[in-house]
């Protein structure tokens, strides 16, 4: 690499740090313009031998690049923050992928200037289909928040928010897989119970539920509209589908994402 600054870094290596990296590389950004902040020099040899970058301390990271992602646990963001502070300048972009953790609170921690951008992703991103929600903090312009909306487009789709709003992000996308896979867990067993084999099962259940998310995607119609075509008046989904209400699904999911949407303000809070 030259010895000019790095157009991105990403400090953190963990599963979502390496989804992005394989994402920017994907999507055509070259190796030699990507560096990664990474301690365990086993893995820094991994990372370097797998994807052909840099792997260098924190700090020379942050200095080195134009672009700064931060793809850590929220718990260890203040003391990220304060070993990468010296090194951050005015015009900076800091892009944070740290649940709850507020562009308040990192900007209280940082140079005057620095922009940040506040992230929250989804586990989706490993196979290209995360949903990733942006805000943008004090200093950040347009042409920035474009930066870190590009940058989460490499493994996913997009959506900017005000940040009063991120908690309730939380609760629908960036939780949302959990409650998929435990539908689809639900549905799997249930269809076992049945009598179906469990890899049968499996494959009924994973691919209907691929197959409905993307007829919401690409239909453009609403979830009522798609599911009153499936149910036949006196039919088998309208028999499931009142137990279903029977059993107060609706009520359920309201109350498990106001419980997500309140856990997040307490984690930012805290």
């Amino acid at each position: 690499m030259s010895e000019t600054a790095a157009r991105t870094a990403l400090i953190g290596a963990g599963v979502m740090g390496e989804t992005i990296l394989a994402g920017l590389i994907r999507a055509g950004r070259a190796p030699a313009d990507l560096l990664v902040g990474e301690k365990r020099a086993e893995r820094a040899e991994e990372l370097t031998e797998r994807y052909g970058v840099e792997v260098v301390a924190n700090l020379s990271a942050a200095e080195r690049s134009d672009v700064v992602a931060l793809v850590i646990k929220p718990q260890d963001m203040v003391d990220v923050l304060d070993e990468i502070a010296p090194a951050l300048r005015s015009g900076q972009l800091l892009i944070s992928l740290a649940a709850g953790i507020t562009t308040e609170l990192i900007e209280a921690r940082i140079p005057e200037g620095v922009a940040v951008v506040r992230v929250m992703p989804n586990t989706p991103a490993l196979v290209d289909q995360g949903m990733a929600a942006i805000s943008a903090g004090t200093h950040c312009t347009d042409a920035q928040l474009a930066e870190a909306e590009a940058l989460m487009a490499s493994v996913g789709r997009v959506v900017r928010v005000p940040e009063k709003q991120q908690d309730a992000v939380t609760a629908i996308s960036g939780s949302g897989p959990a409650y998929v896979f435990l539908v689809a867990e639900a549905m799997i067993e249930a269809g076992v119970h049945l009598g179906l084999p469990r890899a049968t099962a499996h494959e009924l259940a994973v691919q209907t539920l691929l197959g409905s998310a993307t007829m919401l995607a690409e239909t453009g119609e609403h979830p009522t509209v798609l599911r009153e075509r499936v149910t036949s008046p006196a039919g088998t989904t309208a028999a499931a589908l009142r137990q279903l209400e029977d059993h107060g699904v609706r009520a359920a999911f309201l109350a498990a994402l106001e419980a997500a949407r309140d856990r997040s303000e307490e984690l930012a809070g805290g």
